[in-house]
């Protein structure tokens, strides 16, 4: 009796120490985070206040010990291959190229997350809801394979559909007396002016009417875009939209040719290829030597950029204005919107901790430590107004800066503040621009959204995925070619690049993509 008494004793003994003081050792998890660079007072992307306080809460709430490993935002695709290649990626991954991830798939390198969604993932299940595109089903399935099940990517949610703009400065306009650009002629026109006549007074051998970086197929959709046919079907859109380019959509061309003409005319950057460093092209645009662009929706007024801020302190009365002149066939202003999926998620096959990831992905889509990361401080990072919370900068250098608008690239989950309804989101998204005006922005997102449409949403499982690299980069080297090609020459690059990339596997991704959509 003694002896059960005693090891009764001792067995309550160990179980209140087990579940009251003692935690075992912490699992080790390392997740990536986008590296933007430290230009205009950034921290760096992997050490810095925000992180500190996500590693401590991590480690308060999970018992998990989070390293993040940093990535080059616009280096994502080469890094994210060579981490994979070499099996030193994080535990946690992202990116914004879902084909990239396919690839991995088919190489065995991603993990099946399905078996482990309502286990694991329950508060990142409810918080990302329904889908718009399959109304009645969850979108933490969006990815799954309509024939397996599996799951290799779990896509984030972007809160803001608002994908790009074309901006100009207002007060060149206003100078020369010209009208806000309507129609693309207009546009035109006025790049012309600003070429000739140098309303800047920056010096002719210096003006630059159009800017635009090494990424082409980016900054130029919104003009090359409307130039696709416009009774083109969705089952084409989807066919033809390979490896996140478009160079097989008919009437794309025509829209290039368009653009070798602006650029033979010298109203595009000359050098554009070579500018594959995003800060240079924005720190150009704030010299004040460039007259039009295009680029995301809101980049003039983000406060990780500070464009407009900026370009004022060179040029005291500079604005730049969103415009919508570029029309399709049927005089229609048309444009591309994102869809709900941000950017997506996924854990390698040889992940050492993959509940851990899970478990940390999980934390993430709690309110109470997304909405935190999201607007930060009170005083530093936000102020109230009217019950909703108006993000501010933190000075440079500051701790607590947001190297990312609203810490995008933390907030994995979601892409953009989630404060639960709508009504708040659109009011905090139209606040969250310093001492920009909520009307500008809104001008701006309603702009952007504008006769806008997202890209065609099919759930089909491909196989032909081991050429989506090399497409891309021959699709963007044809892109940035052709542009530059004499104009006699144009037609003879295209067809030359498009017979290339089709031999190179784009006519085996389009046989594929054709047979897994019927006519």
């Amino acid at each position: 009796m003694k002896k059960m008494l005693l090891a009764l004793v001792i067995l309550a003994i160990a179980l209140a120490f087990v579940t009251t003081g003692c935690k075992s050792d912490p699992t080790q998890l390392t997740v990536q985070i986008f590296d933007r660079g430290t230009d205009g007072g950034r921290s760096l992307a992997h050490d810095n206040a925000w992180m500190t306080w996500i590693k401590e809460k991590v480690k308060a709430d999970l018992n998990i010990d989070v390293t993040f490993v940093p990535v080059g935002r616009w280096t994502e695709v080469d890094d994210i291959v060579n981490l994979m290649a070499s099996m030193s990626a994080p535990d946690l991954c992202y990116t914004y190229n879902g084909g990239m991830i396919n690839t991995f798939r088919d190489q065995g390198g991603v993990m099946n997350l399905a078996p482990f969604i309502d286990r694991y993932l329950p508060d990142l299940k409810k918080m990302l809801g329904e889908d718009p595109a399959f109304p009645g089903k969850d979108f933490i399935y969006r990815n799954a394979d309509i024939n397996t099940g599996h799951i290799y990517s779990i896509p984030s949610y972007r809160i803001n559909t608002a994908m790009r703009n074309i901006f100009i400065r207002k007060d060149w306009l206003d100078t020369l007396g010209l009208p806000v650009p309507r129609t693309t002629e207009e546009l035109y026109n006025a790049l012309v002016a600003f070429r000739d006549q140098d309303p800047g007074r920056v010096g002719r051998n210096r003006v630059v009417p159009f800017g635009q970086n090494s990424d082409a197929r980016w900054g130029l959709a919104n003009l090359i875009h409307p130039s696709i046919d416009t009774n083109i079907s969705d089952r084409d859109r989807w066919v033809n939209a390979i490896a996140d380019r478009n160079i097989t959509m008919p009437g794309y061309k025509e829209g290039v040719r368009m653009m070798n003409k602006w650029y033979n005319e010298g109203l595009i950057f000359r050098d554009f290829p070579l500018w594959t460093n995003a800060d240079d092209f924005y720190n150009q645009i704030k010299s004040g030597v460039v007259g039009a662009f295009a680029q995301n929706w809101d980049l003039p007024y983000r406060q990780d950029y500070k464009v407009l801020e900026e370009l004022r302190m060179n040029v005291p009365n500079a604005d730049i204005v969103p415009i919508d002149p570029i029309q399709d066939a049927n005089g229609v202003t048309i444009k591309d919107m994102y869809d709900k999926v941000g950017l997506q998620i996924f854990i390698p096959s040889y992940a050492k901790n993959y509940v851990a990831a899970l478990r940390y992905l999980n934390w993430l889509a709690k309110p109470e430590n997304y909405q935190f990361i999201q607007i930060g401080h009170e005083g530093t990072n936000h102020v109230i107004e009217n019950g909703v919370p108006r993000l501010i900068a933190a000075p440079a250098g500051h701790d607590w800066i947001q190297n990312s608008s609203m810490n995008i690239d933390i907030t994995m989950p979601v892409n953009g503040i989630e404060l639960g309804s709508t009504e708040l989101n659109a009011r905090v998204l139209a606040l969250g621009y310093g001492n920009i005006p909520a009307d500008v922005i809104v001008n701006a997102f309603t702009m952007s959204l504008r006769n806008a449409r997202a890209a065609v949403v099919h759930q089909a499982t491909t196989t032909v995925n081991q050429y989506d690299q090399v497409l891309r980069e021959k699709a963007d080297q044809l892109l940035a070619q052709s542009i530059r090609a004499r104009p006699e020459d144009f037609d003879r690059v295209w067809d030359a690049g498009i017979a290339d990339w089709l031999q190179s596997g784009g006519q085996e991704v389009l046989n594929e993509r054709n047979a897994l959509f019927p006519r």
